[in-house]
């Protein structure tokens, strides 16, 4: 089933989020150790890497954003949750999508600002510049972190729901009937 049933996600909603999660615990390996590589080869090529999935998160959320928009319903809210849990589950939800763009965006202006494709995408030997000397790598680093915590929290939320409650949440975000 592609859309979503009132008790789960559709395969569309939840390939999207798998996909998701996959790709974002990549940029935050891969930046957090580009961030700390000292030698510019390995920087220039973990960037390689970094770039073009952080491309293919900011598809994958406008995707998500528009599905959910024009084309499914999420599903009704776990029996027995109370009012605030649902509150701060759509608060996360929401921020999670800021944070997406916002670090995409952070992203993008560093590229602009540092002119530092060519040397990561073309001129071999070209010299990487430092990056921080660009405005908008404090908000990307520091929305690194945030963006940690708030998987750390989600994933918590949702652990909490599966084996301490025992409704089974986990099971509204996988594939099945």
């Amino acid at each position: 089933m592609l859309k979503s049933r009132p008790d789960r996600y559709g395969a569309i909603a939840v390939s999207i989020h798998w996909l998701s999660a996959v790709l974002i615990l990549a940029l935050l390996g891969s930046g957090f150790r580009a961030a700390n590589a000292m030698d510019a080869a390995t920087k220039a090529g973990l960037l390689r890497f970094h770039i073009p999935m952080a491309i293919v998160v900011l598809l994958l959320t406008a995707l998500r954003i528009v599905w959910w928009w024009r084309f499914d319903r999420k599903p009704a809210p776990v029996p027995a949750s109370p009012r605030w849990q649902e509150r701060l589950a759509g608060f996360v939800h929401v921020a999670f999508y800021i944070f997406i763009l916002g670090m995409v965006a952070s992203g993008i202006g560093m590229m602009i600002l540092s002119g530092a494709a060519p040397a990561i995408f073309e001129a071999a030997g070209a010299t990487l510049p430092d990056f921080t000397a660009y405005p908008p790598r404090g908000p990307h680093g520091f929305g690194a972190f945030l963006l940690v915590g708030l998987l750390v929290f989600h994933a918590g939320a949702a652990l909490y729901h599966q084996f301490v409650r025992g409704d089974h949440l986990l099971r509204r975000m996988w594939y099945g009937g």
